[in-house]
């Protein structure tokens, strides 16, 4: 039995566009390719398609889920999911103990202590990012990323909602100019694109060269990417990378 890549999008929850990419760095290439063009997959590439899941939950790179898949057998990966998924069970677990005390506050309890706050959260996805950030842009980001840390050190929980509502404004205005099909060069992009350099600045300020280069990683980051799915697909991410670069050389 056979699954066309649309229906493989569709049981897995990962996007056609994603499995395109697995088969072009050799990842996860299909059983076959039809007359029609079409990829198709068959029980061996779906059971793979489940271990690179699995191990890019675990927060594996690309390359190492590859090493890992060729030399690796099946048994040995589930087992090292399994201990990591009984792990992030106690995390969750702190997790929403952590909402509970939070909603116990609000409705006028003992006030929690900041760090409080955040006990459960993933500090390894953070450390992900900082190391994927300095690999990227070597060492020169490590002080962009002690930037954001000394500017967000004091931060208030108030100030860090107020933070993300922006960026859920933000992102909100920008999927709709782009489903708009509106240019990156357009004023009405560039001025919201130039609020989106604001919110940046509100953590560290980035020169010309390393706004690019955030606009970069939304493109080639998974998790970042992600952050940018819109219905009917299309290539938000990278639509809004080259409106960032845009107003980097203009503007910055």
């Amino acid at each position: 039995m056979a699954w066309s890549i649309a229906q493989v999008a569709r049981m897995s929850k990962v996007t056609s566009r994603t499995l395109r990419h697995y088969d072009s760095i050799g990842l996860l290439p299909p059983a076959w390719i039809g007359d029609n063009g079409y990829r198709y997959y068959e029980k061996e590439q779906v059971h793979r398609l489940q271990q690179i899941l699995l191990l890019r939950d675990l927060g594996l790179g690309l390359d190492v889920v590859a090493q890992m898949l060729n030399g690796t057998d099946q048994l040995t990966v589930l087992r090292d999911h399994h201990r990591w998924l009984q792990s992030e069970r106690q995390r969750l677990d702190r997790l929403a103990n952590t909402v509970a005390r939070t909603i116990a506050e609000l409705e006028g309890g003992d006030e929690m202590k900041m760090e409080e706050l955040f006990d459960g959260f993933d500090a390894k996805k953070q450390e992900r990012h900082e190391a994927e950030l300095v690999e990227r842009y070597g060492d020169g980001a490590r002080e962009h990323i002690a930037q954001s840390k000394e500017k967000m050190k004091g931060w208030t929980r108030a100030d860090a909602d107020r933070f993300m509502a922006e960026w859920r404004d933000i992102a909100a205005a920008l999927g709709e100019l782009y489903t708009a099909g509106t240019a990156i060069d357009a004023p009405e992009t560039q001025e919201l694109i130039d609020r989106h350099y604001r919110w940046i600045c509100l953590s560290w300020t980035p020169n010309r060269e390393a706004y690019q280069g955030l606009g970069d990683l939304y493109v080639d980051s998974d998790e970042f990417r992600g952050n940018f799915e819109v219905e009917g697909g299309g290539n938000m991410a990278e639509w809004l990378r080259d409106a960032m670069a845009h107003y980097a050389v203009t503007r910055l």
